[in-house]
């Protein structure tokens, strides 16, 4: 499995028990939607590899204790500690309206509702205290805060997002 054609959805933090159960840190804010699979990506490296679940619960918040097949030691649930856990991305829950995940709006376009269109998403920034539309504008870049008030609706249909930014925010980058 490619890294490209998965997702992050967490991280294993923790030995839980001397039999090899660790804990797995979601990602995520609905944690009950994970406690059922079959099966992760651990990554190794560049490699993802798949883990098969024996039994898993959920555990203090956004937690999964989990039970792997094949890990059954505090040596063998050490090999695999710190690693990244990723499911394909066919498997996250569809998105409707103005919700959306931050690699499907890769390539739409951006239209503000006073400044007309504004360019294409090429990236969203989710280092900063804020994430951000990482927009191109003909070879310039323009950063767009991704917050609640200024998307005001997301086309999937047309691939575009419609935006309302405070006035001159868009021609700082210009």
């Amino acid at each position: 499995m490619r890294k490209e054609d998965c997702f992050y959805l967490g991280r294993i933090v923790t030995k839980y028990s001397f039999k090899g159960e660790v804990v797995i840190k979601l990602d995520t804010d609905e944690p009950e939607l994970y406690k059922e699979m079959e099966s992760v990506y651990v990554e190794f490296g560049a490699n993802l590899v798949p883990f098969f679940i024996e039994k898993s619960s959920l555990h203090k918040g956004n937690q999964l204790r989990v039970q792997f097949e094949d890990v059954y030691s505090e040596e063998e649930a050490d090999s695999i500690l710190k690693c990244g856990v990723y499911l394909p991305t066919t498997m996250l829950p569809k998105l409707t309206g103005d919700k959306f995940y931050y690699h499907e709006v890769i390539g739409f376009k951006v239209v503000d509702t006073n400044f007309g269109e504004v360019g294409t998403i090429v990236h969203i920034n989710d280092k900063a205290a804020q994430p951000l539309f990482e927009i191109d504008r003909e070879g310039k870049e323009i950063f767009i805060p991704m917050v609640d008030e200024f998307i005001k609706k997301v086309n999937r249909e047309k691939n575009t997002i419609e935006v309302e930014t405070p006035e001159g925010l868009i021609e700082l980058y210009l």
